[in-house]
């Protein structure tokens, strides 16, 4: 059986992946308003992946005997400046979620679940892969300035990305 802590927040936690994919979706919808469609086909993208968090999470709580209590989702921001802004964004609301699994982690550990700590190992590696894909771009971003050929060569190799959910995972 699953402590009441690690059910609230796992159910915290499942608020702030679908808010991920809120946040994710709003710069998609700045990008394509921007005729950068390889932008918003990368956000897109994240924007499946992290539901696709938020449902694994969904699903564990479930199966563990918890009971999921979705919350209301908080407004994402809607304008963004550039795209070096908007992958920035990305890029720290990353580190909350890195920080926010590490404190599930912990919380797991100091409960002694270790189905939880086998459950969570898997976002502690995918939030390192999260981390390093963005800040990839931002530093293509910061390499190429206000080039708009830059730019539009970034766009074009982002919009190259889709999501595909693991084939081992449910």
């Amino acid at each position: 059986m699953i402590s009441k802590k690690l059910i609230k927040a796992i159910n915290e936690q499942i608020n702030k992946e679908l808010f991920s994919e809120y946040l994710y979706i709003s710069m998609q919808a700045w990008f394509a308003n921007q005729n950068l469609d390889g932008m918003a086909a990368w956000m897109d993208a994240q924007g499946k992946e992290e539901r696709f968090h938020a449902m694994k999470f969904f699903n564990y709580l479930i199966e563990r005997g918890g009971k999921v209590e979705l919350k209301a989702i908080a407004t994402p921001t809607v304008e963004f400046d550039n795209p070096l802004k908007a992958f920035k964004m990305a890029l720290e609301h990353e580190q909350f979620i890195t920080k926010s699994i590490n404190e599930l982690m912990d919380l797991a550990i100091k409960e002694n679940d270790h189905a939880t700590r086998s459950f969570l190992q898997w976002y502690v590696d995918e939030q390192v892969e999260e981390e390093a894909s963005v800040d990839r771009i931002v530093n293509m971003l910061k390499m190429v300035g206000e080039n708009g050929h830059g730019i539009m060569m970034i766009d074009r190799e982002l919009g190259q990305r889709t999501f595909s959910a693991p084939a081992t995972e449910e």
